[in-house]
């Protein structure tokens, strides 16, 4: 029997050229051009889930993509670990802004990354931190290391925002059936700084059409008589938020979970450096809601933010033109308790009442999701800090992430489940952006810590 360790050590060069493979593969769910690729991936991951040990792997369909679910049940009355990952990702877009091509992965090293990261679309969102379990899951069974049962459900629309899975897990509950589900879909402070994720914020994302005139006019001839819905919707977008960043939709704050000064000192104590943050962003300032800091701004406190805004004439050389619309996709991040149905109505009663006379306006909700918390007294998250003191030797630091994963507050209600939200990526992984990537030191750092989360959960458990 090898350690994980030494078995990673043996394996390390397989280790990487499978996920390189796996990363070539464009997997793109927002683009029904992608459709093949995206079913390739589904049976790349289905292949890899058998040769990991699973004794069941299957490829669901849905209304959508493919769920790829596997299991290894071990003996009926041991604890259940169910992993959920994604094997889908982010359009590549802009490709004039990666420095290699998007889904033809290279290795590069740096100061930052002396073993090298691979810069690929998906790379650490969330392949590569997928991979990790598939991985530690071929440890534990080639080495008779696996503790407890456990079952995987990888699906391919979670950047799209999972339409088919909520169904697929309330026909399921009885095969998804678990005392814990363990999810890599975040990151950590630092590499010398391990964290867990203890909480996410929800999701509203909408898509608003303002419409003006019946057709694109002449602003020579109609200019300072018709109202320009560009214009309206830049003025309607400003006036969503006041002179100290607060939003200003009615409601909007009745049910933000304020937390207590303590529990701001506890958050203060993560290191944090200003400086750094601005340099690495390139900026001279930060920019927030006022009477937070920049770390509450991003984990603590909602937000509204335009993520796209277009009409009229954008291409080479001048068209003088008053389109007859204009569009803007938002979306609103949201802390524990505010509902995402709500806020999204919310946002469609006031955005309408705000709109002047000869405006007509339509609000498109897209997907959403609620926020979600994890108690730091829960053996599943004692059982992941004993595993990151195992192998970083460092107690990890609770914190609260800004980004979303609607699906955690989904796999609470239907499956009566807390979520451990274990991430090994970096915030400078630039996943949704150009030039994506994934330390090779974090992709296996990964694969060493999670089989020890499967043996303390399996001990504190009994």
């Amino acid at each position: 029997m090898s350690t994980i360790q030494s078995y990673i050590t043996k394996h390390k060069d397989r280790f990487i050229n499978e996920l390189i493979e796996l990363l070539k593969i464009p997997s793109v769910s927002a683009d029904s051009n992608y459709k093949n690729a995206v079913l390739k991936t589904a049976e790349a991951v289905k292949i890899s889930l058998e040769n990991a040990g699973c004794s069941s792997v299957e490829i669901c369909q849905t209304k959508g993509h493919p769920i790829v679910y596997g299991e290894k049940i071990i003996h009926p009355h041991l604890p259940t670990v169910l992993v959920y990952g994604h094997y889908d990702v982010q359009p590549p877009d802009p490709l004039d802004l990666w420095h290699s091509p998007p889904f033809e992965p290279v290795i590069k090293t740096s100061v930052k990354y002396p073993e090298g990261a691979i810069f690929a679309r998906g790379a650490s969102d969330d392949k590569g931190q997928m991979y990790m379990h598939v991985k530690a899951m071929e440890y534990m069974t080639a080495n008779d290391q696996l503790p407890c049962n456990v079952k995987f459900m990888i699906e391919g629309e979670e950047e799209i925002g999972s339409p088919s899975l909520s169904v697929f897990v309330k026909n399921n509950r009885k095969k998804l059936k678990n005392d814990i589900i363990l999810i890599s879909d975040t990151g950590m402070i630092a590499n010398t700084t391990p964290s867990i994720t203890t909480g996410l914020r929800g999701l509203s994302y909408v898509e608003v059409e303002v419409t003006g005139p019946n057709r694109d006019l002449h602003s020579g001839l109609y200019g300072g008589a018709v109202a320009n819905p560009i214009n309206i919707l830049s003025k309607m977008i400003a006036s969503l938020h006041d002179a100290n960043n607060h939003i200003t939709i009615p409601g909007f704050y009745d049910k933000v979970e304020e937390l207590s000064e303590i529990e701001r000192a506890e958050m203060a104590k993560a290191p944090f450096d200003l400086e750094d943050y601005k340099k690495a962003l390139n900026i001279d300032a930060v920019y927030g809601e006022a009477g937070y800091s920049t770390h509450e701004r991003t984990s603590i406190r909602p937000t509204l933010d335009v993520n796209g805004i277009w009409g009229g004439y954008t291409g080479e050389g001048a068209k003088t033109v008053i389109a007859s619309k204009a569009f803007a996709k938002i979306s609103m991040r949201l802390v524990p308790h505010q509902d995402w149905e709500e806020i999204t109505q919310l946002f469609t009663d006031y955005f309408k009442s705000i709109a002047p006379k000869g405006i007509k306006v339509n609000v498109i909700p897209h997907h959403g999701g609620q926020g979600y918390v994890t108690p730091l007294d829960h053996i599943g998250y004692q059982a992941a800090s004993k595993a990151y003191q195992k192998t970083f030797g460092k107690t990890p630091i609770p914190q609260r992430s800004g980004g979303s994963i609607p699906i955690v507050s989904l796999f609470e209600k239907e499956l009566q489940s807390k979520t451990i939200l274990m991430g090994f990526g970096l915030d400078s992984n630039a996943i949704h952006s150009p030039n994506e990537h994934f330390g090779i030191w974090n992709y296996l750092k990964g694969i060493e810590t999670i089989p020890f989360f499967y043996k303390y959960f399996t001990e504190l458990s009994q």
